[in-house]
């Protein structure tokens, strides 16, 4: 029972710019889209403790229920043999009575042998029924082994739960290990103490034109913190997971800044690179949107030609 409720309390602890025709392409990382897609390490691990722990949480509630049914045969069986316990009793009564009262009573052979003979047939017919009665346990026995067996086969074994619990475990640490990562990245304050926000993006910018990806990610979620041209840093976030391969995160980043600001100069760039990440994650449907997107919003840009050439390829 202890286990049932700390599955229950597992349960609980545990819960732009788009084109006119499709609104909601930028679907990234919802983990309560039928199939979600553009999940990143902690979400997916988070997806999958979800799962497990709807499986056990079914599992235990099935278990309860087969156990209330079961409680109530029993009470019914119950109920059963008293009954059956209370006439036998009676006719024990009666017939001790008939003894006692043969004994005290001078009767006639006769009368007594018919009065014995009536008792004798009441504790016959008594029988009768309670072979009957019998016959209605024998038959509960049998549903009750049924319950129990389905209890047996279904039953969320220790091992199950302490897995359950590894994984929910396994969830926190990796949560605990990213917030210490971003911790990590953020630059200390030595780094840009004096400087403006300006000169940081400056900075940012510098070290992404030299490809020093993983220290210029940490200028711009800098910025992000700061709330200092929020779309822009997002946007050159984004780029910078896009050309690590990183394309879940690439995506949420994109979706981010085009919600932000959805009229910026880096917008065709943003929606292109937004395309590509999809196709890299095998969402071809979404991927071909943005590509649509791109070519007609965007017709004379370098963004479209490459757009055109990719969706040419999903097209054959």
């Amino acid at each position: 029972m202890n286990m049932v409720k700390s599955i229950a309390f597992l349960a609980v602890t545990l819960p732009c710019y788009l084109l006119s025709a499709e609104p909601s392409a930028f679907g990234a990382g919802d983990l309560n889209n039928p199939n979600p897609y553009g999940l990143t390490s902690t979400e997916a691990v988070l997806l999958e403790t979800k799962k497990n722990l709807n499986k056990v949480v079914v599992k235990s509630n099935n278990q309860a229920n087969e156990v209330e049914s079961l409680r109530q045969r029993v009470d019914g069986l119950q109920s059963i043999i008293e009954s059956i316990s209370t006439s036998s009793h009676e006719n024990r009564l009666k017939i001790k009575s008939l003894v006692d009262e043969s004994m005290a009573k001078d009767q006639s052979g006769v009368e007594y042998e018919k009065r014995v003979s009536k008792a004798i047939e009441d504790n016959t017919n008594s029988i009768v029924v309670n072979t009957k009665e019998i016959e209605k346990i024998n038959q509960l026995i049998i549903e009750i082994s049924k319950i129990v067996d389905s209890i047996n086969e279904s039953y969320v074994t220790k091992s199950e739960f302490n897995s359950l619990v590894n994984d929910v475990n396994n969830f926190k640490d990796l949560v605990a290990k990213e917030l210490k990562a971003k911790e990590k990245q953020a630059p200390k304050q030595s780094t840009y103490e004096g400087m403006s926000n300006g000169e940081v993006e400056t900075k940012a910018k510098d070290l992404y034109d030299k490809k020093s990806y993983s220290e210029s990610i940490k200028y711009y979620k800098y910025l992000i913190d700061k709330n200092y041209k929020p779309a822009r840093s997002h946007y050159m976030v984004g780029e910078i997971e896009y050309y690590r391969k990183n394309y879940a995160e690439a995506i949420a980043y994109f979706k981010k800044s085009a919600s932000l600001y959805s009229k910026a100069d880096y917008m065709p760039l943003l929606m292109l690179h937004t395309a590509i990440s999809m196709d890299e994650t095998g969402d071809k449907k979404n991927a071909a949107t943005f590509y649509d997107a791109v070519i007609s919003q965007f017709p004379n840009s370098d963004s479209a030609k490459t757009a055109k050439s990719r969706l040419s390829k999903i097209q054959q």
